[in-house]
């Protein structure tokens, strides 16, 4: 299955290249981007990472794209469309997820972005239902969350199957936009 491309008037949503994974190790290794993760992620971490995002456009026909600025061709982190791989009363579902470096914040990017994987989503792929889920203290993307049209599912939220119980980063919120929202909304 070839992997489809998408293009907004700033970004190209396209597939991993060997030469973006010196910057996505550093995007990995900085602690406030990966503030509302467990950790940063070593060199060897993050090009496992790659790894399994391009196993997941191979399984499931989508995953997450490297971001690509189109002014100057620099990698900025990814944007995309996941299978959740964990048990959840919410699954199966496909979430939507981002992570930029820092120095591409605040400058409308991710939503750009995430708005091109939303359309791909509902149009392309024809998905019912699109979730996102976080740390409660994640405003940010909560905020772009809200912005893309999901809506809080207070019922939905849950503690990540994959921290150990007590972890201060186990409780997430849940988001949910399905296709007939998601359409009304166009």
């Amino acid at each position: 299955m070839s992997l489809i491309e998408l293009q907004t008037p700033r970004l190209c949503l396209r597939r991993w290249r060997d030469d973006d994974l010196p910057a996505f190790a550093a995007l990995n290794a900085d602690p406030e981007v990966m503030r509302f993760f467990p950790g940063c992620l070593s060199r060897e971490q993050s090009d496992a990472l790659v790894t399994r995002i391009q196993a997941h456009f191979s399984e499931h026909g989508f995953g997450l794209w490297a971001l690509e600025r189109r002014d100057s061709g620099a990698f900025i982190g990814f944007t995309g469309l996941l299978q959740v791989g964990f048990e959840a009363p919410f699954a199966p579902a496909a979430e939507i997820g981002w992570r930029l470096a820092r120095e591409h914040w605040h400058q409308g990017l991710a939503s750009e972005a995430a708005r091109a994987a939303l359309t791909f989503a509902f149009e392309g792929l024809q998905l019912p239902e699109v979730v996102s889920f976080t740390v409660p203290g994640n405003l940010r993307s909560r905020a772009l969350m809200a912005r893309l049209g999901l809506q809080r599912d207070l019922a939905g939220d849950f503690e990540h199957p994959r921290l150990p119980e007590g972890h201060p980063l186990r409780a997430h919120v849940l988001y949910r936009l399905g296709h007939a929202e998601w359409e009304a909304a166009q």
